[in-house]
């Protein structure tokens, strides 16, 4: 069986669709691996979170919480365990912001104020010569592609 043009220019998108996957895999990996840890002032409380937020860590490296009203110590923790998520999310968004279009955050993602489906063109991007195979099938009178 001959190769022409068309069967070579779908194996070279195959297998720049196969990079991408494994990128997109190394990339998730990369993100599981992301912590980052936030200490308060006066060293009251020191948080660790994971790239998805989830507290992995508190501790309380001095005596300073003893000291603190309930209420204090509560807040404390919520806007250190805030600032901690924040930096993890930055982190991912410093992982990530290569694979995204220009503009667009990782953070923006996440958090819902960018619709994902707007990303991706109603049709998607492609050489002229594969979308008339696409749309006609093989020109030399092959197998015919769905419409």
């Amino acid at each position: 069986m001959s190769t022409t043009p068309y069967d070579q220019r779908i194996e070279e998108l195959l297998e720049q669709y196969r990079r991408q996957r494994e990128e997109a895999a190394d990339t998730r990996r990369r993100i599981n691996e992301v912590t980052a840890t936030v200490v308060s002032p006066r060293q009251a409380v020191k948080v660790t979170v994971s790239a998805q937020g989830d507290v992995n860590a508190i501790e309380f490296p001095t005596g300073a919480y003893r000291r603190m009203a309930s209420k204090e110590l509560a807040d404390l923790l919520l806007s250190t365990i805030g600032q901690a998520r924040a930096e993890a999310l930055k982190q991912v968004g410093e992982l990530t912001s290569t694979h995204l279009p220009p503009g667009v955050t990782m953070s923006d993602l996440l958090q819902g104020k960018l619709d994902p489906s707007a990303l991706l063109p109603e049709e998607p991007s492609m050489p002229q010569s594969v979308r008339h195979y696409v749309e006609r099938g093989r020109p030399d009178g092959g197998d015919t592609a769905r419409r």
